[in-house]
């Protein structure tokens, strides 16, 4: 889409408070006369304004069906991976497959073995235990993995930074392959293969997560080896792995996740199905909440509580009973994993006392704070504090961290200016960890602190809800919520539109949730009544019968399956 203005901004963003000293920020309103004659509703154009298109023929583009997929071609080394996997099909070479024990790493994992195995070679896979092995290869695996025959090694959503062990590998005599999409460092491992969206010299355009990296090398590898292809699967498997990775959805993202999620509805996939029963939602209802909120928790929480294995085996296993086996231990330890956080949360407060939220950056190192949640710990500190945040487990003599941040401030950078800190780093803008000798912890506070304060304004942070544009709840329509159906899916990078109703009546108003923190609510607006659920708001309820500002965005009801509104904020009518 061309980046031209081709009008000025009719009106500039602006700021209003909401409640609980969060601010509301109602983006620029654009002049529409570019998208003049659109078959579209202007409300439609505006959101088309923030999501880059800047005409008609960019917002029909944007709105269409998804685009023809990126050559692979383009991404790095992705020609040299595919022709050493595909002499290793033709000779029915055992290939070790180490991937990341998050969802990425699980979904790209279950790809590759299944592609190989299909194509003739003999996959073994390995994915590192989070508590006693930590990210991404080790010298104890290569060892393990070149003693059980592998003559190739292909990492999955890790091993950008693996220099020493891919050195190994290669002393060993194996021929390693990179599939990553992690932040490039500076030293790079002499792997034979980097296939990394992110390196300096890509032309790919876009970064896919690592599952969408190794979809495009089994897919190029079944066209080289003249072999019929069914796609649908690994690409439902891409969709899940792409949104639960957080990866931006925008461009081929996007279309990835577009198709993907199709192929998802459809799928048959024991596994997923045994899953999907478990968390009581149907996989034909599938969208990124589904996958973010239902079915990446409990893929997850296998590597936090216990082992990913548990959730690979899911993905792979042909056989019904096992899945569903896996499936009910999935949710078990997905339920441990929730009573887990919310303890460690009150943990982290209590080390951080009163005054510890006010740092510029968030800084919990805790014994009793397991390291397989601790990134959920920091997710929550960034979003209470609206502070980067680092949450680590302290044990042997070691700190293993999670950091989380806020869109203002890119965590991974704050890390690599101060390299000679850590034993190991990596991560993204938004997320990253590390690993640290616990006898450094006070000089990383003072060093980390002083850096992220001399780049992040703390006077100015504040929780802030960005609002698309005023749409009062009368003016909502079917064909208005079919339009805005078309600019999904939504994630990170292309969030639901969000939008600001002023003077609607509380009716019917109650606390809900276990800790009665939620609250459930009738709308009105002349003759128009919606539904509304606001999570974690009740402290700011309205009486019933007096009216309220809100902002709010569209989300399906998945017990009732109907459309309703999720308040995200409100406060007393202006």
């Amino acid at each position: 889409m061309t980046a031209q203005l081709n009008r000025p901004i009719a009106e500039p963003a602006r700021i209003e408070a909401g409640s609980g000293g969060r601010l509301w920020r109602i983006r620029e309103q654009p002049d529409l006369a570019i998208f003049a004659g659109a078959a579209w509703p202007p409300l439609v154009s505006t959101l088309l304004w923030h999501r880059e298109a800047r005409s008609i023929p960019d917002g029909l583009d944007y709105l269409g069906e998804p685009h023809e997929l990126t050559d692979p071609a383009l991404m790095p080394d992705l020609g040299v991976a595919v022709d050493r996997l595909a002499r290793a099909c033709v000779g029915h070479e055992t290939v070790a497959v180490l991937g990341d024990y998050d969802v990425d790493g699980i979904t790209s994992t279950t790809i590759l073995v299944e592609g190989l195995s299909e194509l003739g070679a003999h996959p073994i896979s390995y994915l590192p235990h989070r508590f006693t092995e930590g990210y991404g290869p080790n010298v104890n695996a290569v060892r393990f993995l070149h003693a059980q025959g592998a003559s190739v090694l292909v990492t999955a959503d890790c091993g950008t930074s693996a220099v020493a062990e891919v050195a190994l590998a290669n002393e060993l005599g194996m021929d390693v392959l990179i599939l990553d999409h992690h932040t490039v460092p500076d030293e790079l491992p002499d792997a034979l293969a980097l296939v990394n969206p992110k390196l300096a010299h890509s032309e790919y355009g876009s970064e896919p997560a690592a599952c969408g990296v190794a979809y495009k090398v089994v897919h190029d590898l079944f066209d080289r080896l003249g072999v019929p292809y069914d796609p649908s699967e690994h690409r439902a498997l891409v969709a899940l792995g792409t949104i639960c990775d957080l990866a931006p959805l925008v461009s081929e993202n996007r279309d990835l996740v577009r198709i993907g999620l199709i192929a998802l509805a459809k799928s048959r996939r024991l596994g997923l199905l045994a899953l999907a029963a478990e968390a009581r939602v149907k996989l034909e209802e599938a969208d990124p909440e589904m996958c973010g909120w239902a079915l990446g928790p409990r893929l997850n929480a296998a590597g936090r509580m216990d082992h990913a294995q548990h959730a690979l085996e899911l993905l792979l296993t042909k056989d019904e009973w096992r899945a569903k086996q896996l499936a009910m231990k999935l949710e078990e330890l997905n339920r441990q994993r929730r009573e887990e956080t919310q303890l460690a949360f009150q943990r982290a407060a209590e080390v951080l006392g009163t005054e510890g939220g006010k740092a510029p950056v968030i800084i919990v190192a805790d014994e009793a704070i397991s390291s397989g949640i601790v990134g959920l710990v920091a997710s929550r500190l960034a979003e209470q504090f609206h502070r980067p945040s680092i949450v680590m487990q302290l044990a042997d003599g070691e700190g293993r961290a999670s950091c989380r941040s806020i869109p203002d401030f890119d965590i991974t950078a704050l890390l690599r200016r101060h390299p000679d800190l850590f034993k190991r780093f990596g991560g993204h803008r938004a997320a990253a960890g590390f690993t640290i000798d616990a006898a450094r912890l006070e000089e990383l506070r003072a060093r980390l602190t002083e850096d992220t304060a001399s780049r992040l304004d703390v006077s100015k942070l504040a929780p802030t809800i960005e609002v698309d544009a005023e749409l009062p709840l009368h003016l909502v329509n079917s064909d208005l919520l079919r339009w805005l159906g078309r600019l999904g899916p939504h994630g990170q990078s292309n969030p639901s539109p969000t939008f600001l109703s002023p003077g609607v009546e509380i009716r019917r108003s109650r606390a809900v949730g276990k800790d009665g923190s939620h609250l459930q609510f009738q709308l009105r607006e002349g003759r128009v009544t919606w539904s509304a659920i606001s999570f974690g708001n009740a402290e700011y309820a309205i009486p019933d019968g007096e009216r309220a500002d809100i902002v709010y965005t569209f989300r399906r009801d998945s017990l009732r399956g109907t459309l309703q509104l999720e308040v995200l904020d409100l406060r007393p009518a202006h």
